[in-house]
Order: structure tokens, then C-alpha cells, then sequence
């Protein structure tokens, strides 16, 4: 689950119109709409992540929004060690893991690699999505 920040929102805005907007990239479990702001909690770390992208600066109700992910306790970045990847795909490396999150460094070493993550829980869904999978022959 991720929680989702969206600002700049006009008082005019709807709760169900904010919901919606978001529910076209996927699954929105909870949406609270507050004066100007809103919070959603959407499902699947990659849809919000899209969502996120996508989204950040989208005109809704003819203002342009800031839609970034909410930032709770224990969100600080993450240094992760990624085993067995060859020299010349830092730029692969670093797109397999911007799908989960914000990626602030990406680096490779020999035959492993250093991955900085913004947040602790985008980091955890990129290790448990990305685990022994195959990356460029390896």
C-alpha cells in the first residue's frame, strides 16, 4: 500500500473526483480530501508510482496538482547492494528499480552494484519484487 500526497487542489474539488483520477492507474483503497489537499492510498507500489509521474502537475479543476508520495516515519533513503550485474548497465539498473521508486544514485562495481533509494518501503518492494530476478543474462 502506498499513501499518496496531492496538493494545490481547489476547495471546489471532489473527493470522488480526486479518486477517480487516481483509480485509472490502479486500485485506490482510500481517499480522504481535506481543504486544498488529499491523501490516497493506492494497492501496488508501481501503479502509484505511475500515478505519481504522471500525474504531478496535472490541471484538475483547472489548477495544476503536486502529487508526490506522502512521507511518513521511517521513510528515509536506502543503500542496496544488488549481486551478480555487469559494468555498462548503470542506466538499465537504475529504470528496473525507478519502476518501485525514486532512485537518487545507482552505481556498479565490478560484478554488484549500490542502488540509493529515497524511502525505506519503496526500497522493501523493489528487494521483494526484484529478487533472483534475471537481469541482462545474469
Amino acid at each position: 500500500m502506498v499513501k499518496i500526497f496531492i496538493g494545490n487542489l481547489s476547495q471546489h474539488t471532489e473527493k470522488d473526483e480526486v479518486e477517480a483520477l487516481f483509480a485509472n492507474y490502479g486500485t485506490v483503497t482510500e481517499c480522504a480530501k481535506y481543504k486544498n489537499y488529499a491523501f490516497v492510498h493506492m494497492e501496488d507500489r508501481k501503479a502509484a508510482t505511475k500515478a505519481i509521474r504522471e500525474l504531478h502537475l496535472h490541471k484538475l479543476g483547472g489548477r495544476p496538482i503536486n502529487v508526490e508520495p506522502s512521507r511518513g516515519k521511517n521513510q528515509g533513503p536506502v543503500k542496496l547492494h544488488v549481486a551478480n550485474v555487469e559494468k555498462g548497465f548503470s542506466d538499465e539498473l537504475r529504470a528496473l528499480f525507478e519502476e518501485y521508486g525514486s532512485v537518487t544514485e545507482c552505481s556498479i562495481v565490478k560484478d554488484f552494484a549500490f542502488v540509493h533509494m529515497d524511502n525505506s518501503d519503496e526500497a522493501m518492494d523493489a528487494m521483494k519484487g526484484l529478487d533472483n530476478t534475471e537481469f541482462q543474462g545474469c
